[in-house]
Formats: structure tokens, sequence, C-alpha cells
């Protein structure tokens, strides 16, 4: 284990997928379920260039690395201290040559990497757009949770100029949210055209929702079967162990 790749309050975590490791912090903010079943449920076809915008620790590049044949995964980060871990963890894993992190703002990505670029760009960004009760709202995970540096407007903005036409765009958010969620897509010419709901559990409510749109595709959306997390308490689903690969 390549502990000199650690700062203060670090760990190294197993990602049970092709001998991959991944740097978070000990008592900071980790990588959740909504980041797997984003992998998970984003395609990234032989020969095609993706960017996660909010990559935070690097987790879903690394996680699409792992399962498709992309030629090439870019991660954007904003925070340097989180940017910094992304870089270490890519270089432990040896995949300088198939992963690049770049510290910068999403609000300025098109600037940055230009144009109609990506095939793909896949985000988990934050969720809540209220950020009332934030006692600091420069601590990651309130960037990481709250509408602090960025909405949910400049992450649609931004993936539209970033992919190029026909280019898919990946996003796990909150089911309270899905009608400005689509509103907003629609609005940069990103046509919703898979949607799929996740449970915690068979008999509660949705608490996440994946979606799938296309630049300049046409007006069409597939609902397909809902994810359930848990079968009991504790035990995961089939399904869950096999988008882990288990």
């Amino acid at each position: 284990m390549m502990t000199s790749n650690l700062r203060d309050n670090e760990r190294i975590d197993d990602l049970q997928r092709n001998g991959y490791k991944i740097i978070q912090k000990t008592n900071g903010f980790c990588f959740g379920m909504d980041a797997v079943l984003l992998s998970g449920f984003a395609q990234v076809k032989q020969g095609e260039k993706a960017i996660d915008l909010g990559t935070g620790t690097g987790i879903i590049p690394i996680l699409l690395e792992a399962k498709y044949k992309g030629e090439h995964y870019t991660g954007l980060e904003i925070q340097n201290e989180m940017a910094d871990m992304a870089l270490r963890s890519v270089a432990l894993n040896r995949l300088e040559d198939k992963i690049s992190i770049v510290c910068g703002d999403i609000k300025e990505a098109s600037s940055l990497f230009g144009n109609a670029v990506f095939d793909v760009v896949t985000s988990n960004p934050p969720y809540m757009n209220d950020s009332h009760g934030l006692k600091n709202p420069h601590v990651p995970k309130a960037i990481a949770r709250h509408e602090v540096l960025c909405t949910l407007d400049d992450v649609c903005r931004e993936a539209a100029r970033l992919l190029k036409p026909g280019g898919r765009f990946y996003m796990v958010h909150r089911p309270h949210r899905l009608i400005e969620i689509i509103t907003t897509l629609t609005k940069y010419k990103l046509e919703p055209k898979r949607m799929k709901m996740v449970h915690p559990f068979v008999d509660r409510d949705a608490n996440m929702v994946l979606i799938e749109a296309v630049r300049g595709g046409r007006s069409m959306i597939k609902v397909e079967a809902p994810v359930i997390v848990y079968r009991e308490p504790g035990v995961y689903t089939d399904e869950i162990y096999s988008i882990y690969g288990y």
C-alpha cells in the first residue's frame, strides 16, 4: 500500500474493481451510493471522451475507467484539496494516461475546455438549493451538498456547451426537484431520454433519480425499472452488488 501518497487524516479505500483504490478523508466528505449508481447508469463507449463536473475525489472517472473503454476521462473540481486527492488517487492507480484532474470552476467549464469537445458529461451536483442553516458555506461538505458555488442551471448550461451534438449527459439528483431538472435540461437543448428512480427499500419513496439527456435529441423519454438499494437493512440487492462489481 502506497501510504506515502497520504496526507494527515486520509485513508486508502479499496474500490473492489480492477484492484483500484481511492484516497479519502477519514473525517470529511466521502463518495456515496449516488456516485456509484451514476457510474453504473452512465455509459462511455470505446473511443469516447468523458468529463465529470464536480468530481470531488475523482470517484466517478475512476469507476468509469474501470468499467468502460473510453479514450480519456477528465474530472473538474473547484476545491484544491479535493482535486489534489483526486490527482493522487489517479497516480495511485497508475491511470495518468487515462484520467486528467483539473482544478477549476464548473461555471467556467466551457471556457476551460472549449465547446463541443466531449462525448459524455457526468455530474453528481449539489442537491440542495437552500443554504438556510449552513454554519460555514465554504466547508467541503457544504459545497458538495448545497448550491453554494454552482447551481443546477450552471451545471446543465456548461454540460450542453461541452457536449458534441448528440453527446450524452448523465446526472444523479433528487426526485423533489425533477420538474426543475427537466425544465432546465430542455432549456439548454438537453433532451431527457432515460430516467431511473432509486428507492432505498422496495416499499419506500424514491430518494434519488438518474437521468440521461442527449444534446439536440428528439423528445421521447424511457422510464426504466427502478433501482432498489437494500433487500433488508444492511443487505444490498443483487443489482447493487453487480453495480459495485462483486
